[in-house]
């Protein structure tokens, strides 16, 4: 599988490209910004897209979708929870000051347990609301590979100060949903490094100290 993960805008979200080096499909997962970026990482593999899939409805994630689908003709998938996070774009935007971008609803929801199909390496939807009601991950078996959106990080948690966040929603998320992963699951937050389940497990503050509530 190819794999390309890369920052994108202001904010410096974690964009990635998973591609079929048979096929050459692929999924764009967080495309919040830099179409140029994304579009050479495309063609630097001869990739086509045929899904573009949202973690959450969080303007540093979302903002390039829709112009990306306008592009590739790829359908833009979220889970529909978050709609409540779209109706408040324009809020979004005044938060980093920058123009409201063209966000609508999504074309197919992405409810937990849904597969995500990429031929020979399909992924599953594991809903994690916390961070916002919608926030997904999406979990590939077969490469050990979790993309988990602004719910994990490495050596942190989701904020939950915005609006839809829940706290004790998101420990109890990653404690049911996602430590349940084997300890070598290869973790890539929504920014930042990449971690593991297992290390996460034993040295994650936010974890460790929460364990008793969950």
């Amino acid at each position: 599988m190819i794999r390309e993960t890369f920052p994108v805008g202001p904010l410096q979200c974690n964009c990635s490209i998973l591609g079929d080096e048979t096929t050459h499909q692929a999924i764009v997962v967080d495309p919040g910004d830099d179409i140029p970026g994304i579009l050479a990482v495309l063609a630097k593999h001869a990739l086509s897209v045929r899904q573009i899939v949202i973690t959450h409805a969080h303007i540093d994630h979302i903002a390039a979708a829709q112009r990306l689908k306008e592009i590739t003709g790829a359908p833009v998938t979220y889970n529909q929870a978050d709609l409540a996070m779209v109706a408040i774009m324009d809020v979004q935007a005044a938060w980093l000051g920058v123009p409201v971008p063209d966000v609508r609803p999504p074309d197919a929801d992405l409810p937990d347990a849904a597969t995500v199909r990429l031929a020979g390496s399909d992924a599953t939807v594991i809903h994690t609301p916390g961070h916002t009601p919608g926030s997904l991950c999406l979990y590939l078996p077969g490469h050990s590979l979790l993309l988990a959106g602004d719910t994990l990080f490495a050596g942190s948690v989701g904020r939950t100060d915005l609006p839809g966040g829940d706290e004790r929603q998101l420990i109890r998320s990653i404690h049911q949903r996602l430590l349940v992963l084997p300890n070598d699951t290869l973790v890539i937050p929504g920014h930042g490094k990449a971690t593991s389940i297992g290390r996460e497990r034993e040295q994650n503050p936010f974890l460790r100290s929460a364990s008793s509530t969950t």
